[in-house]
């Protein structure tokens, strides 16, 4: 009987040796992730941030010293030595959300977290993300200065992957149980190409292609319009294009397939967008010229950005970088100052591919069968055998959907042609930029940027203010892109590009200020074609009107804008309804609530319940206006909430207003009514889940961590106002990801917040310490140092030397 107990109490220690050092699911081992020595606790601990350090590969000795904030300020004697170094502090505070994001753009993160993810990975080999990432890196490579420094950043990525061992590995390797790869200059490559992915890597021209069958080109143009009513552009609208000398290309023979789409990619998530402005010294209290940024981005932790100084004998840049990426890209240097918002084009077409047979090697081209390009992807599955897709590329890019996935259309596919695989050199631009002491150095650092496209505003200590509009777009014919086209049909192809020349852009305007808000780029009298599926209608306008309100402006203003509430969008439709809508049949408590309403001072204040109210009833009213939409098997996207309220108070009674599935005939004015009553059933059943339904807690922002599924390591409920209409453009979980405000002063005089923290540790006080001032629209006073001998607010300081 002793031998039995031993034996079974030998199987248990067993069983649960084996338990706690393998994973179940998605719990990690527990053995290995509480282990006392190794395991979460000692992510507990600060990274070191003093003492000496001896890298192999640097040439000289470089300094990095820390302030307050954990910021460094990284001075080296050469690019190779500061590029190096900062591979390897970036790489000390967010090597694990450096190294996630990449394998996010590759499609591998099923060999991180298993099966559930087989479907995004799918997604992102089909857009051909690794295949436009390397053909950057190649183009990148002609450049041997430009690559050697992408080989030092890597280099110094991985000097600090070789210092790491079971205790100090990130936590989020612990809970995946996985380990981190080398570094190369390819995953640099990667995580641009998932920026590009993010910024420039949706359309529409699949859904457009359903609604124009549907309900007819009359019907289309009125329900998406190439402009707006009304616009306020990138570029002044009295700006002068006789300069351009290449015309656009002229509209061909041919007509574009009107097949029925039933699934398409899904686009970048709603809230992507920006805010840029630059104001001349004759506008400013001071003389010098001021230029503000604030990229609104998905609001993560760790955070998109992180923030650097970096200094050599030849510049000194400050600002937001991208871990991944090598310089400053939304900052500063003595000299200039640059920020960037999506400049919102078409950059991505979709074509017919009808091939030969089931084997998908040949298809139709020109009147001819053209050899098609067989990709193998081989995704990796944890735990499980990999999965193994065919993915075939046409001369238009990859065919995204055919008989392997989401197609039943025979012998055919529909193919991508995306800007993002161009190849471009990205990189470079904001490395000169870093450099750049003048106008003519900014314009010469543009060049070079391809893709996403960007609206780049511009300052300078010489009181010069700009704004270029720069990517490499398609000289298409108008209306090119906005539907599928017949991939068989040379015509249809882009049959060249906007030279460099003569993208739109402007310095020293008369008005005294430049800006953008992802809103139209220019007028009608630009000689191109610009389209794009959803441009930004009313931050731009309150900025604008902003600026041209008084004679001069402060650094207090323009913290005031940034963190402006107003809602113009409700302004514009709720007044109109107040007119219009019959209230009479209101019930008690439905009339409380719509007296409310009606003294809303129209800023989506924290404190308040207008906005709670606004935001309910726009829904239900956008939902039941468009109702139209909502068919099985059909991919469809939905006009613009600025169209759609242009045909609410224009067009009342067009059929579009009719709900299809009551027998009355409804008008505009009785959408209100019904939209306002669902709104009304809605937030009282908030109400009673939730309690009071104030802006602060209705809307509910939050910055959750890269991995959605860890709340203890994300902010929730926090304290910020606004909605992605407003310039504040906080939504729930995308908003101002990094506010910067700088006057060019020599040196110049900076402010910078964003919502998160310099460590990428969530056992760290710098993990997430600015999430609250940033919430509550506070500034950080921007150390900008100007010698590695000037210690005045550094907190520690690490010297590092060639090993």
């Amino acid at each position: 009987m002793k031998y039995l107990k031993f034996v079974v109490s030998l199987l248990l220690t067993a069983l649960v040796f084996y338990g706690l050092n393998n994973k179940f699911g998605s719990i990690p081992p527990i053995g290995k992730f509480l282990n006392p020595y190794t395991g979460i606790w000692q992510n507990e601990r600060e990274t070191k941030i003093d003492g000496t350090i001896a890298l192999a590969g640097l040439k000289e000795e470089v300094t990095v010293h820390y302030d307050e904030h954990l910021i460094p300020h990284v001075f080296a004697q050469n690019d190779l030595d500061l590029y190096r170094v900062q591979g390897y502090i970036t790489a000390k505070h967010r090597l694990w959300q450096m190294e996630f994001q990449t394998y996010g753009a590759a499609g591998r993160i099923s060999e991180i977290i298993g099966e559930v993810a087989l479907d995004y990975d799918r997604h992102q080999r089909r857009r051909g993300n690794v295949y436009g990432a390397e053909r950057a890196l190649k183009k990148m490579q002609e450049n041997p200065e430009l690559y050697s420094a992408l080989e030092a950043y890597a280099a110094g990525v991985n000097d600090f992957v070789n210092e790491l061992d079971g205790a100090n590995l990130p936590v989020e390797y612990k809970l995946l149980d996985y380990q981190p790869e080398f570094w190369t200059p390819l995953k640099s490559a990667l995580f641009l190409m998932y920026m590009t992915k993010d910024l420039a890597g949706g359309d529409n021209d699949l859904e457009y292609t359903n609604a124009l069958r549907i309900f007819g080109k009359e019907r289309f143009d009125l329900l998406f319009p190439d402009f707006f009513d009304t616009i306020d552009p990138v570029i002044p609208m009295e700006t002068d294009w006789s300069f351009i000398t290449t015309p656009i290309t002229p509209v061909p023979q041919g007509e574009i397939p009107l097949d029925t789409i039933a699934q398409t990619l899904p686009n970048p998530p709603p809230g992507i967008g920006s805010n840029n402005w630059a104001v001349s010294g004759k506008k400013t209290y001071s003389g010098n010229a001021i230029l503000a940024n604030d990229p609104h981005l998905k609001l993560n932790l760790p955070s998109i950005w992180y923030i650097m100084q970096l200094s050599t004998p030849e510049y000194n840049s400050f600002g937001a970088t991208l871990p991944g990426a090598l310089g400053v890209i939304s900052g500063f240097n003595n000299y200039i100052s640059w920020g960037e918002t999506n400049a919102t084009r078409d950059v991505m077409d979709w074509y017919k591919i009808e091939f030969r047979d089931a084997g998908m090697e040949e298809y139709r081209y020109d009147g001819k069968w053209e050899k098609s390009t067989l990709r193998v992807e081989e995704i990796k599955i944890k735990g499980q055998p990999s999965y193994i897709d065919s993915v075939y590329y046409t001369r238009h890019g990859p065919v995204v959907f055919d008989p392997n996935f989401r197609s039943e259309s025979g012998y055919s596919g529909y193919a991508m042609k995306w800007m993002g695989h161009e190849g471009g050199n990205t990189q470079s631009t904001f490395i000169k930029l870093n450099k750049s002491k003048n106008y003519s150095d900014y314009k010469e650092a543009l060049k070079n940027h391809i893709a996403p496209a960007h609206n780049f505003a511009f300052a300078s200590v010489d009181g010069d203010i700009a704004l270029w509009i720069q990517g490499k777009f398609p000289n298409k014919w108008k209306g090119q892109g906005k539907f599928l086209m017949d991939g068989s049909n040379p015509e249809h192809e882009w049959q060249g590009f906007i030279p460099q020349e003569f993208n739109a852009h402007t310095l020293n305007p008369e008005r005294g200020f430049v800006s953008s808000a992802n809103q139209h780029p220019v007028d009608p009298s630009y000689p191109y074609f610009v389209f794009n599926d959803f441009y930004e209608a009313y931050r731009n306008r309150i900025i604008n009107d902003f600026f041209t309100s008084k004679e001069t402006f402060d650094i207090q203003d323009f913290k005031n804008l940034q963190n402006n509430n107003y809602n113009l969008k409700a302004y514009e439709l709720l007044p109109f309804i107040f007119e219009t809508m019959d209230s009479t049949s209101l019930s008690g408590d439905e009339l409380v609530i719509y007296e409310k309403i009606k003294k809303w001072d129209f800023y989506n204040d924290i404190s308040k319940i207008g906005p709670s109210i606004w935001t309910s009833w726009w829904e239900e009213l956008y939902d039941l206006t468009w109702d139209e939409f909502n068919k099985e098997g059909v991919a469809l996207t939905k006009p613009t909430s600025y169209q759609t309220i242009h045909l609410l108070k224009t067009k009342g009674d067009d059929p579009f207003m009719d709900i299809v599935k009551t027998p009355e005939k409804e008008a505009a004015k009785d959408l209100f009514l019904i939209s306002f009553k669902n709104a009304v059933r809605s937030l009282s059943v908030w109400e009673e889940e939730n309690g009071e339904y104030n802006w602060q807690t209705y809307k509910g922002t939050y910055v959750g961590h890269l991995l959605q599924g860890l709340p203890a390591f994300s902010h929730f409920d926090l304290p910020i106002g606004g909605d992605g209409s407003t310039v504040n453009a906080a939504t729930k979980n995308h908003g101002p990801s990094w506010r910067m405000i700088v006057e060019m002063t020599s040196p110049p005089t900076a402010y910078g917040i964003y919502p998160g923290g310099q460590s990428g540790n969530p056992g760290s006080k710098y993990y997430d310490n600015f999430i609250e001032s940033w919430a509550r629209g506070n500034y950080l006073n921007l150390l900008f140092m100007q010698a590695k001998t000037n210690k005045e607010g550094i907190m520690a300081t690490q010297t590092l030397i060639p090993q």
